[in-house]
């Protein structure tokens, strides 16, 4: 590719790297980090907020040029949020992100500079705190664009039409594709694709134990579970879902430095489910999504600080 027409066009087609010799508990097993903070938004949400954006201009919902801009509203912890924000900035929209006050300062930041307004929910009621506020707002305010990543079906779509075949172009021999239990999207999107090329392809889901914090993602048994989960079966696609600690996720991710892998926390929660995976397997290929690369989590001190202390910080702030 020599050129593209927007920076839009750059979103997807991210790489997968090999890192099993190092990080894999199991010889026999290989592991692949898909890394999606290549992504010109420096994360995996660019695609789906790319996606529901033009799915609402497909329909009607959004005119691109219209006066005044048209405000978009969407609860967010961060990372949808940024790409959000970067696609609504190309395309002349105005965003309003409902964000929990006790997000990392990265976050906040970056949302600032493409041009979003903030509005703060309660730090300790975390996303689920950041969708009750919006869903508040929007039936106040019906002539905002409501996308609302947890329901949109434009969400798993684009990973169904997007990640998924790129998975199955690059890897097909996979075996288990792991991932972070955050809106669901994601492993509900690849999880469809792989599972409709092999039905042997198994479907592992990473959350954290109830009521803690890890970045990116969330427990169902936390009391919201993303319509999207339900409308797509998200109980039968999965074929397991496995609990990784705040301790755990910070841990691997100072791991994945040691293959030149500088990612998001949630990552490491990722790998570390990945590593579990594997210890379970006689062989297999693994495929995992980091969500996001370290930069927007440095003010965290994941990498630098005590891992108890680092681990302690997690119950109080949001790392996304």
């Amino acid at each position: 590719m020599s050129h593209v027409d927007s920076i839009l066009q750059l979103i997807g087609n991210t790489p997968l790297v090999e890192v099993g010799s190092t990080l894999s508990p199991n010889p026999d097993v290989r592991i692949l980090v898909k890394l999606e903070g290549q992504n010109p938004g420096g994360s995996v949400k660019d695609r789906i907020a790319l996606a529901m954006i033009e799915a609402a201009e497909k329909e009607g919902v959004l005119v691109p040029g219209s006066t005044p801009a048209p405000v978009l509203l969407e609860p967010s912890s961060g990372n949808t949020g940024i790409g959000m924000a970067m696609v609504a900035r190309v395309k002349g929209y105005h965003l309003k992100v409902v964000l929990p006050a006790n997000v990392s300062a990265e976050r906040r930041t970056l949302l600032e500079v493409w041009g979003a307004e903030i509005i703060d929910s309660p730090a300790s009621e975390g996303s689920n705190g950041a969708v009750r506020v919006a869903r508040e707002i929007a039936a106040l305010h019906p002539e905002y664009v409501f996308l609302y990543q947890y329901a949109n079906p434009a969400n798993p779509k684009a990973h169904y039409d997007g990640t998924g075949p790129e998975i199955w172009r690059d890897c097909p021999e996979v075996t288990h594709f792991v991932a972070g239990l955050g809106t669901s999207g994601t492993l509900l999107g690849v999880g469809r694709y792989l599972k409709e090329r092999n039905p042997a392809v198994e479907v592992w889901a990473v959350e954290p134990p109830a009521g803690e914090m890890v970045d990116g993602l969330r427990s169902l048994d936390d009391g919201y579970i993303p319509p999207i989960f339900i409308e797509n079966n998200g109980h039968e696609l999965l074929d397991r879902k496995t609990i990784i600690s705040p301790r755990e996720s910070i841990e691997w991710t100072r791991r994945l430095t040691d293959v030149g892998i500088f990612s998001g926390i949630s990552t490491g929660a990722a790998l570390a489910g990945a590593a579990r995976c594997a210890s379970s397997l006689d062989q297999g290929v693994i495929v995992v999504v980091s969500a996001d690369g370290g930069w927007k989590y440095l003010s965290t001190g994941a990498w630098t600080d005590d891992i108890n202390v680092v681990a302690e910080r997690a119950r109080h702030m949001i790392y996304f």
